[in-house]
């Protein structure tokens, strides 16, 4: 079995408990929340990034050495801070960012750096578009994207848009779009395929997105299950159980997670994504690690261990 490499930030998130909201310490950034998914359920992952070296720094390299994920390519630098994130809950716990990092550790991740990585055909990389800015972040992503697709790896990609840490709107829109056919797999909200693509109907707006190397998308709606569009026109849905929702942070991210340890798991390689049949049960999979997250706290201390999900006592020691 292959590994999911995890490209991006790695941040702090303050997540309000209790009735007076007291704030509490956790892990997060959606691709590191991606790569201990991928762990707990009995995958190899790895996080690539840089942390400021400090407390906060500290503090995350250890909750990786705990999770059981790769931190041999988390960089370190005392040029700018760890980022942090405090999350706002809303109605029905969906949750909105404050984000400190003007700038953070992670965008200053050199291309030098990711050369690093020994991408394999069996491995996995995954991104998103918040470590997309023009910073040497961008380019240690075109490095590792190039270097994945050279090795024969599979490249998987979820904008997951936060327009609060872009100037311009339209700017992480092009982004995205630009770096979309790059990836062999893509993951989106109903919200933001509608954003990315600026059409509402979903299959006209999916359609859109086939272009370059992309063979499968993923379109999630919360509460209401997930799809998977296969380029050439095939379609599986599944729904998701009623959930008591605390708290949505990083159930996208779990939801992915959970996608690509199957992925590993079937041995696919990068031309054979469309020839998968199994893809109802990964989906139900994928709902059910994502329904565990959701009525609970936080991102990283939320997500399943292989045993919740399997229903068989299968936890790594």
């Amino acid at each position: 079995m292959g590994k999911v490499y995890a490209i991006g930030e790695m941040l702090i998130d303050f997540t309000p408990y209790g009735e007076e909201g007291v704030f509490k310490r956790n892990a997060g950034g959606a691709p590191a929340n991606v790569a201990v998914c991928v762990a707990r359920l009995g995958g190899a992952s790895a996080v690539v990034t840089k942390l400021g070296k400090d407390l906060f720094g500290d503090y995350l390299v250890s909750v990786l050495q705990k999770e059981k994920v790769d931190a041999k390519f988390v960089y370190r630098t005392d040029s700018a801070n760890t980022a942090l994130a405090f999350v706002t809950l809303g109605e029905g716990g969906e949750r909105s960012f404050s984000f400190y990092r003007n700038p953070s550790a992670d965008l200053f991740l050199s291309a030098e750096e990711v050369s690093q990585i020994p991408f394999q055909k069996d491995d996995i990389l995954h991104f998103g578009s918040v470590d997309l800015v023009d910073y040497p972040v961008r380019q240690a992503h075109e490095n590792a994207i190039a270097r994945a697709k050279a090795a024969g790896a599979i490249v998987s990609f979820d904008p997951n848009l936060r327009y609060n840490l872009w100037k311009d709107p339209q700017d992480l829109l092009n982004t995205v779009n630009a770096f979309i056919p790059y990836a062999d797999v893509v993951k989106v909200s109903e919200e933001e395929l509608a954003d990315i693509t600026g059409i509402s109907d979903e299959v006209q707006a999916v359609n859109k997105l086939f272009r370059g190397d992309v063979r499968l998308i993923f379109v999630t709606r919360g509460g209401k299950g997930a799809s998977v569009y296969i380029k050439g026109g095939r379609v599986f849905t599944a729904c998701s159980e009623r959930a008591n929702c605390v708290d949505t942070t990083g159930a996208g991210d779990t939801f992915v997670g959970a996608v690509l340890f199957q992925l590993l798991q079937s041995g696919k390689s990068r031309d054979r994504l469309d020839c998968i049949e199994d893809f109802d049960r990964w989906l139900h999979f994928a709902n059910k690690a994502a329904w565990y997250v959701v009525q609970r706290a936080g991102a990283i201390p939320a997500m399943p261990f292989a045993d919740e999900v399997f229903g068989k006592k299968v936890r790594k020691k």
